[in-house]
């Protein structure tokens, strides 16, 4: 799941909450989504937002909007092992982890913390 450590440069390191309606499928705490078409939908690209609780469908849920100073923290769902910093992965399909995969890449890697297997805890940005 994505979980906001660090907001740069901003003076209160809690990102401000919002409450959205849920599209047609539920959501987890902590996943990646976008808010598309007045509703939120599991992140393709860069997400927008990211949920505060779980809901189910067409309920409303809260989030935050993610913004550029965010520094989160992530498993990944791949073995890491080839990933550098400064590099772009994806989001993974569940929206609650990233790939190792670097084409169309939407998170910026800022700290491998010495991730080495599938799992492990890395810093991103977007």
């Amino acid at each position: 799941m994505f979980e906001c450590k660090k907001i740069l440069n901003g003076r209160g390191n809690v990102p401000e909450p919002e409450v959205h309606t849920v599209g047609s499928s539920a959501i987890t705490a902590g996943m990646a989504l976008n808010l598309s078409g007045g509703v939120l939908v599991k992140a393709t690209g860069a997400p927008t937002h990211i949920a505060l609780a779980d809901a189910a469908a067409n309920t409303k849920v809260a989030c935050y909007a993610v913004l550029p100073g965010m520094i989160f923290d992530v498993p990944v769902s791949a073995a890491p092992t080839s990933l550098k910093e400064g590099v772009k992965v994806t989001v993974a399909s569940t929206g609650l982890e990233v790939t190792a995969t670097t084409t169309d890449g939407v998170a910026t890697i800022v700290n491998l913390n010495g991730a080495t297997a599938i799992g492990d805890i890395i810093q991103v940005k977007f």
